[in-house]
């Protein structure tokens, strides 16, 4: 079963967080797909874009459809994508500066790599056997636990494809600040899914450091462990 890109209700009574969500999520939404979402008025979700707006949060482009009036499209600003979990702080971007001053660039590159392989090979424990998609659903699980807004949806297959493949999508960075000092780490993450998914094949597919506004990960299954 597929994990679609709905809002997750926060629980704390926070439709504003509930708006930031859905947005990061999606990259942008009118006020209307937010009201269909969040299943409230139209009128009290232009009133919370309006307070989201005042803080600096969102912004909104007019976007023109047809002849009628144009219509409002809100995308989140640096200052909303702050507003969710996507940083582990900026403790670990000064640390790996003083390890770079000290002991050199390429000593931070074997780093990152080692931590990489230790965290691949604690996913591989904690996700254990099962199927492709068992595998995936904790994966994801793990994911967001470390404050990624990860998830999942299968894709369909053609009548000449009979190798299960998904979609892995996270929706924000909890390392964004360590990317952008050292964009390395992301390799380093696509190496560490293909060491967690030995027999799958892991191409990326999208990428919030080249300006999207998300990660993606395609997982197939390899044709000889069909």
């Amino acid at each position: 079963m597929g994990k679609a890109a709905t809002i997750t209700k926060t629980g704390q009574g926070s439709t504003k967080q509930d708006i930031l969500q859905h947005i990061l999520k999606q990259g942008q939404a009118t006020a209307h797909e937010l009201a269909d979402v969040l299943e409230i008025s139209p009128q009290a979700t232009r009133r919370h874009l309006k307070e989201l707006g005042t803080e600096g949060l969102v912004y909104h482009e007019a976007v023109q459809n047809g002849m009628g009036r144009p219509q409002y499209v809100y995308q989140l600003t640096e200052k909303g994508r702050d507003q969710l979990p996507d940083d582990y702080g900026e403790f670990a971007v000064s640390f790996l500066h003083t390890l770079a001053e000290t002991a050199g660039e390429e000593q931070v590159q074997t780093v990152l790599e080692k931590q990489w392989q230790r965290k691949a090979q604690s996913y591989r424990e904690q996700i254990g056997d099962g199927s492709l998609e068992q595998r995936i659903a904790k994966l994801v699980e793990l994911r967001q636990a470390e404050g990624y807004m990860a998830e999942y949806q299968p894709l369909e297959e053609s009548d000449h494809q009979t190798r299960p493949k998904y979609l892995l999508f996270e929706h924000n960075c909890a390392i964004l600040s360590i990317a952008d000092s050292y964009p390395s780490v992301c390799g380093y993450e696509l190496d560490m899914f293909k060491a967690i998914l030995p027999d799958c094949t892991v191409e990326r597919t999208h990428w919030l450091y080249n300006g999207e506004h998300r990660c993606g990960y395609l997982i197939q299954l390899k044709s000889d462990y069909c």
